[in-house]
């Protein structure tokens, strides 16, 4: 698989961890060049570390997705490096303070919405200028979630944030389709990560009543996330474009 994509390049924000760790390193094990984007220095340098070992081109450009400035230089570092961008997996995100509607303060509001909804936003506006140049275009994956396709309750700010980045995909996918640019959206369900750690704590009764939830029977891994991603960049995807793709072990089947 590496040498059938010898040659691409691959950029994920929110790379230092979870999810975007697992995708950064599955793109590098497919053969792609690698660019990894993160607010967080120290973790993403050492993610890094693990994509280098793998041994094909990376890169960490630390990056704040919600300040348009760092999402700009982040692309246009991969490109000055690279020469290129194929594929890009939007995943920076945060869960915001749990709460009720009322209970939601607008700090809380405005920062998850920057981070998960605005970030998204500006990374897919860099990224898809710099494939309009490119005669092959490329194909970007938003991460939403289940909460982007289904209320759940105390999460306000991030269901809404999560809802919007589906519409958003929706939305680009239609107006790039005939430029050879897929956009898609992968819609992770309980998946053990730091932030899904945060959510359920310490508690064990909390864990059950997450993993009870689910009709597999278990969490889900960040690889399984990052499989589906890697899919949705590939062309064996190649008609796929628009979609929010539940990868949640049954949950939203219910």
């Amino acid at each position: 698989m590496a040498e059938r994509f010898a040659g691409k390049v691959a950029l994920i924000t929110g790379a230092s961890s979870g999810i975007g760790k697992a995708t950064a390193l599955a793109f590098a094990r497919a053969g792609y060049a690698t660019v990894l984007g993160d607010v967080s220095a120290g973790n993403g340098h050492d993610a890094l570390k693990e994509v280098e070992a793998l041994g094909q081109p990376s890169l960490f450009v630390r990056c704040d997705v919600s300040d348009p400035v760092d999402v700009h230089d982040l692309v246009a570092r991969t490109v000055e490096r690279f020469g290129r961008l194929d594929a890009a997996f939007n995943n920076a995100g945060i869960e915001g303070e749990p709460g009720d509607t009322i209970a939601c303060g607008e700090e809380n509001w405005d920062r998850t919405i920057a981070v998960n909804l605005t970030g998204v936003w500006l990374s897919m506006r860099c990224e898809i200028r710099q494939m309009l140049t490119q005669e092959w275009g490329g194909a970007i994956v938003n991460c939403s979630s289940v909460a982007g396709l289904a209320g759940i309750a105390g999460l306000p700010a991030y269901v809404a944030s999560k809802h919007g980045v589906v519409g958003l995909t929706r939305t680009a996918a239609l107006e790039f389709a005939t430029r050879r640019i897929r956009v898609n959206a992968v819609c992770p369900g309980a998946i053990v990560t730091p932030m899904l750690e945060r959510f359920m704590g310490s508690s064990d009764e909390a864990r059950q009543t997450v993993v009870a939830n689910e009709p597999i029977g278990r969490l889900g891994s960040p690889d399984e996330i990052a499989s589906a991603v890697l899919w949705l960049c590939s062309e064996g995807a190649s008609f796929t474009t628009g979609q929010a793709l539940a990868v949640d072990g049954g949950w939203t089947a219910k």
